[in-house]
């Protein structure tokens, strides 16, 4: 059953409630995400906060359905979440109860927009941690433009603006050695991360790419 639908310059955002009771997100006609199968998106949050000594300050790349940040809050030592999201349709989904909201939360903070913008305008050592869930992975992009995101260059910035120990841990739903490559480059070292989840009833491996700086 369809519950909300948008469009934007990037195309199409379904909510939609599937037969079996699940909440699920579909950008341009392809699956991105559901309710059901969240242990990737909390391995995203744990992988970033057991690395991170004092995570007082840090910034997801993509809000999706809360998972990430809600396993985040669970850190009380956070002092601060800064989602950057780039549709305003689904931050208003979450708002008005559609989806159940993490943005209550005193400590988050919402920023409409590009993640390379978001990040590029933060000033240099000012977050502890940087998780990037915004896409599928450089390998099976849902949106074109968002491959600039696993590049060198933006993975460069990513390092400027983390604080000293500081993290960066990026979402892919398939290995792909060329981010590990990437992250390797700019970090010293990748440490990859790979979690076996339940598609639907279907066995998958997504994957979670760590750079400390």
């Amino acid at each position: 059953m369809e519950l909300a639908r948008a469009v934007s310059e990037r195309g199409e955002l379904v909510l939609r409630r599937r037969d079996d009771g699940a909440l699920e997100l579909r950008v341009n006609g392809v699956f991105v995400m559901d309710d059901q199968e969240t242990s990737s998106e909390e391995l995203l949050a744990s992988a970033a906060l057991e690395a991170v000594r004092h995570p007082d300050r840090v910034l997801v790349g993509g809000l999706g359905l809360g998972y990430t940040v809600r396993a985040l809050l669970g850190d009380e030592r956070l002092g601060e979440v800064v989602v950057a999201e780039i549709e305003p349709e689904l931050v208003s989904w979450m708002r008005s109860g559609l989806v159940p909201s993490v943005l209550d939360d005193p400590r988050v903070a919402v920023v409409v927009g590009d993640v390379r913008g978001v990040i590029t305008d933060l000033p240099d050592a000012s977050v502890d941690a940087i998780l990037l869930d915004v896409d599928n992975g450089p390998d099976f992009l849902v949106y074109n433009e968002n491959s600039a995101i696993y590049t060198s260059d933006f993975l460069t910035t990513c390092r400027a603006k983390l604080r000293a120990g500081g993290v960066l841990t990026v979402w892919s739903s398939s290995a792909s050695p060329a981010l590990e490559s990437a992250v390797g480059a700019v970090f010293g070292a990748c440490d990859v991360k790979p979690v076996q989840v339940d598609l639907q009833g279907r066995p998958e491996l997504y994957y979670v790419y760590q750079g400390s700086s």
